[in-house]
């Protein structure tokens, strides 16, 4: 997608992927076909500049096409370098600008909570996300409610460290109320672990998952350097990242 369109970001994508798909494959209560259900599961990417990674999941398990791929970030396509809720099928929310996704699914879990349904809620947001002021008052909203419904996921990559660290991020977490879990996001084995034994109990604290991740996990160019963050491989590299994923 990236080298055909020369647009998107690729460490980021790469640095949450491994969580995405293992969402789809074995957590999420969602199909193609019941996307639109109000017994659905709620999966809403609050960073949205890694949305190559749930476009990449969402085509895995056929909510798009091969050519929704092909078309990605063109005129005639529904896929952007931001994800768009209006036209792409399975993505909840329009999201891109750093701190929205998540206040919308604090948001979508206190308005489920307030109708007595039992779906669950999803948000996976940035590290350099918690640099934003809603992040920290939908926290405080959604421990105040007692989402137990709702389920963050912080990509805790570290990246944003590079230029101004959040100190104590799980201590901040849980000074607003929050479950907190720290796991390597990703390990299937410890992923498994963790959301096995989740309690969505509707009264309890809601949870946080804060996964150490790598930027760029997986190819040797890409990890952990900053200056791929928007980065489009050249011809070179590209054939770097396609031998080191497998492709």
């Amino acid at each position: 997608m990236v080298k055909r369109s020369g647009e998107g970001h690729l460490p980021s994508s790469f640095s949450i992927v491994d969580i995405i798909e293992f969402l789809y494959r074995n957590v999420l209560k969602i199909t193609p076909e019941t996307v639109n259900s109000e017994d659905r599961d709620f999966f809403i990417l609050s960073k949205g500049h890694g949305c190559m990674a749930l476009y990449a999941v969402l085509h895995k398990f056929n909510f798009l096409t091969d050519q929704d791929i092909l078309d990605y970030s063109t005129s005639k396509g529904i896929l952007g370098g931001h994800p768009d809720s209006t036209k792409v099928p399975g993505v909840e929310a329009s999201t891109g600008s750093l701190g929205h996704g998540f206040p919308t699914a604090v948001g979508v879990a206190l308005g489920l909570k307030i109708k007595k349904k039992s779906n669950r809620v999803f948000a996976l947001l940035g590290d350099g996300e918690c640099h934003e002021g809603t992040i920290w008052e939908s926290a405080h909203i959604g421990a105040n409610q007692q989402l137990g419904n709702l389920c963050a996921i912080v990509d805790w990559n570290q990246s944003a460290a590079q230029l101004m660290p959040v100190d104590d991020l799980s201590g901040k977490w849980e000074s607003f109320g929050w479950d907190v879990s720290v796991i390597d996001g990703h390990s299937q084995s410890e992923l498994e672990s963790f959301f096995s034994n989740l309690d969505f109990d509707i009264h309890s604290k809601p949870k946080v998952l804060l996964a150490k991740n790598i930027k760029g996990k997986g190819v040797s160019i890409t990890e952990g350097h900053g200056a791929w963050h928007h980065k489009i491989p050249n011809d070179e590299e590209f054939e770097i990242i396609k031998k080191e994923l497998s492709l």
